[in-house]
């Protein structure tokens, strides 16, 4: 039986792009996609006339593949629309590589895009609507989805090992710190601990500052095989493992609502990669909430459980920190159009190759982005690296 090792490695990212983030008044959901797209393949130096496989994945539209193939002129020969929520795009990486590795298509285009600022998640009136549907054991009790979610697991966590909403509001702050060294964040103003903490209470104990941004955005990635990637125009960024885990749906059924699936999709990709955490020179996390952050440093290994409060304080994954976390300003400072994972690849691809300019991490080889769908429920871990890493 073939050893998912042999994926180590194999297939790189030859190109990222990024298109519509912040507000595209106008877009659709599709043109967002295809303008990302487009940026990506000249970003690897194809055209749509390469790609033979498509990857894409939307909460809005049917039929996204078909669509978004129609949209670019693409006849793939291999396509999955496989959509487990914001980690989506990290959990792309295999079905692709394996699609490679057997040679069902060359070029791999993975693709997002949504107007939900500007578009389809705004009601009557301008308030942002969420599309989440409702689930049957919740939805008689009127939670406010995601956020009740992620509240009542922070409440747990605060419960169970005393982390406090300052811990809270330091994850907020280094995003923050980070969108303002980065040109294309949508919210760059200075925020403070105080900042977060006085901030409106939207389900207690999160505020509005504990919350990702709503935004429009779009952005997309490039995979081929290995031996290609060399002769493309930009430096490949290659996979070196990724590990899925989802165990529950809605958040009355998580198990432990202080322990995400991370703990096991984690582990799973650190073994295909043959790395440890400590091998790890800048992780992209998906923070759609503050205590997001805190749970996967603790369930990727970065610190122990219960710990995760006091690991992110004092500035350690803020810029000039010790671990540098959500480099881009994540989802809560930098761009959040209603699944974020893709932009955890495309910080990542950034950073290794030292594209990211003023937040630069210095001699970057390995680069962790961890995808996170529904309220902590499907959670996926990828491992990327340079050449040096092979």
């Amino acid at each position: 039986m073939p050893n998912t090792k042999d994926l180590r490695g194999s297939v790189a990212i030859a190109g990222v792009g990024l298109a519509g983030c912040g507000e595209a008044p106008g877009w659709t959901e599709n043109e967002i996609m295809a303008a990302a797209a487009k940026n990506a393949l000249a970003d690897a130096g194809l055209t749509t006339r390469d790609v033979d496989g498509l990857v894409c994945a939307s909460v809005n539209a049917f039929l996204t593949g078909l669509s978004v193939a129609e949209q670019l002129g693409i006849h793939p020969k291999f396509t999955d629309s496989t959509c487990v929520g914001g980690s989506s795009f990290v959990g792309h990486l295999l079905p692709a590589a394996m699609a490679l590795n057997y040679g069902l298509c060359d070029v791999v285009l993975v693709t997002y895009g949504s107007n939900q600022r500007t578009g389809v998640g705004r009601a009557e009136g301008g308030k942002f609507k969420a599309m989440l549907d409702p689930q049957a054991f919740e939805a008689p009790y009127k939670p406010f989805n995601p956020m009740s979610s992620y509240a009542l697991s922070a409440a747990r966590h605060m419960h169970e090992y005393g982390t406090t909403r300052t811990h809270l509001a330091e994850v907020a702050v280094a995003a923050r710190k980070w969108a303002q060294l980065n040109p294309e964040a949508f919210t760059r103003e200075p925020l403070s601990i105080e900042d977060v903490l006085k901030a409106r209470l939207v389900s207690d104990p999160l505020s509005v500052r504990d919350a990702c941004l709503v935004t429009d955005g779009g952005g997309a990635y490039v995979l081929v095989r290995a031996d290609r990637a060399k002769t493309l125009k930009k430096k490949p960024v290659y996979m070196l493992g990724c590990g899925t885990a989802h165990w529950h749906r809605q958040i009355s059924s998580m198990p432990d609502l202080t322990v995400t699936a991370a703990s096991e999709s984690g582990p799973r990709a650190f073994e295909m990669a043959g790395l440890k955490p400590s091998d790890v020179d800048v992780l992209e996390l998906y923070d759609a909430f503050t205590i997001n952050t805190i749970l996967f440093l603790e369930d990727l290994g970065f610190c122990k459980k219960g710990e995760g409060g006091a690991f992110v304080s004092g500035g350690r994954i803020a810029p000039g920190g010790s671990l540098p976390v959500n480099t881009n300003g994540g989802g809560l400072s930098c761009v959040h159009p209603g699944m974020y994972g893709m932009f955890l690849i495309v910080e990542a691809v950034r950073q290794l190759r030292g594209e990211a300019g003023e937040r630069q991490i210095d001699n970057a080889e390995v680069a962790l982005a961890h995808g996170n769908g529904g309220v902590l429920s499907s959670q996926i871990t990828a491992l990327l690296g340079t050449e040096a890493t092979l």
